[in-house]
C-alpha cells in the first residue's frame, strides 16, 4: 500500500443558497502527513465535513488547491450513513464496488469474505442490509471502503448514528485497523472525545466559515484506555478552544 499525504492550500468554499451566497471555508491551509489518524472537529457548520468532501473529490467547485501525494495513492469514504445498496446482500455489497474496478466476480467474492472477516461479519455474508442492525450496517459499510485497500481512508462522523457502547466497539477496531497498516485517516467528528481517543491530532475548525484555530497533538500514547483522565482533561482543552472562538465571533458580531 502507497501511504498517502493530504495537502490542503489556501482553500475557501462558499456556497450558493436561496438567501444568498454562505463561506463553508475559509482560506484554510492543512497538511496530513501519511500514515496518520487526524480528526478535525468544530461545531455545526464550520465545514467540516466540506472539507472531506474536497479531500474525496465530491466537491471541486473552492477556492484553493488540494493535493494527494503519491499521485496514485487511493481513497475509501465513509460517511454518517452505511449507504448500503438494498437490494444486493453483504457479499455482493463490497463485491459490487470490487467488480466495477475489474475485479473478476470470483476474486470479488474472495476479497469480500476477507474483509467481513476483519470486521467480524463473514456469517453474515448472505444477508440483505434490512436484516442488519445499524452498527453491522457500519461494519460492511467499513468493510466496503478497504475492500479497495484505500492509501487514505476518509470518514465522515462514521459512528455518530449509533448508540455509545456500538460506538465504543466501533472506535476499538479502527484503532486496531490503523495500528496494523500505513494508512491515513481523516476523520471529522463532533464527538470531541471519540477525537481525542482515537487520534494523533486534533485540527479544530471555528464556526462558519471555518478557519483552523488551533492544531493540537495527542500527547497520550498508544494504546490507550478509553477512561483515562488524560483524555477527559485533553477534551476539555479542545471544548475551550472551541468556546472561546465561539465567543470571541458574537462579540464581533454584536
Amino acid at each position: 500500500m502507497v501511504s498517502a499525504g493530504l495537502r490542503f492550500e489556501r482553500v475557501s468554499k462558499t456556497f450558493t443558497t436561496h438567501s444568498g451566497p454562505v463561506q463553508a471555508l475559509d482560506d484554510i491551509t492543512l497538511d496530513v502527513a501519511p500514515a496518520s489518524f487526524t480528526a478535525v472537529v468544530g461545531p455545526s457548520g464550520c465545514g467540516k465535513s466540506t472539507l472531506l468532501h474536497i479531500a474525496a473529490g465530491l466537491d471541486t467547485q473552492y477556492g484553493g488547491s488540494f493535493r494527494r501525494t503519491p499521485e496514485e495513492a487511493t481513497s475509501g469514504v465513509l460517511f454518517q450513513t452505511p449507504r448500503l445498496l438494498q437490494w444486493l446482500n453483504v457479499e455482493r455489497n463490497i463485491a459490487f464496488v470490487l467488480e466495477t474496478r475489474g475485479w473478476s466476480k470470483p476474486s470479488a467474492r474472495e476479497r469480500a469474505g476477507a474483509m467481513l472477516d476483519i470486521v467480524g461479519l463473514r456469517s453474515f455474508a448472505k444477508k440483505f442490509p434490512s436484516q442488519l442492525s445499524g452498527g453491522m450496517q457500519q461494519r460492511v459499510a467499513l468493510a466496503r471502503a478497504l475492500a479497495v485497500d484505500p492509501s487514505c481512508l476518509l470518514m465522515d462522523e462514521p459512528f455518530s448514528a449509533l448508540d455509545e457502547l456500538t460506538a465504543r466497539e466501533l472506535r476499538e477496531e479502527l484503532v486496531d485497523l490503523h495500528s496494523k497498516g500505513e494508512r491515513t485517516i481523516l476523520f471529522i467528528t463532533h464527538h470531541i472525545y471519540e477525537a481525542c481517543f482515537l487520534s494523533d491530532r486534533i485540527v479544530v475548525l471555528s464556526a462558519g466559515p471555518g478557519r483552523v484555530v488551533a492544531d493540537i497533538t495527542i500527547p497520550v500514547p498508544r494504546p490507550r484506555r478509553y477512561d483515562d483522565p488524560r483524555l477527559t482533561e485533553l477534551a476539555a482543552e479542545v471544548l475551550s478552544h472551541i468556546e472561546r472562538r465561539t465567543r470571541d465571533l458574537e462579540v464581533n458580531n454584536s
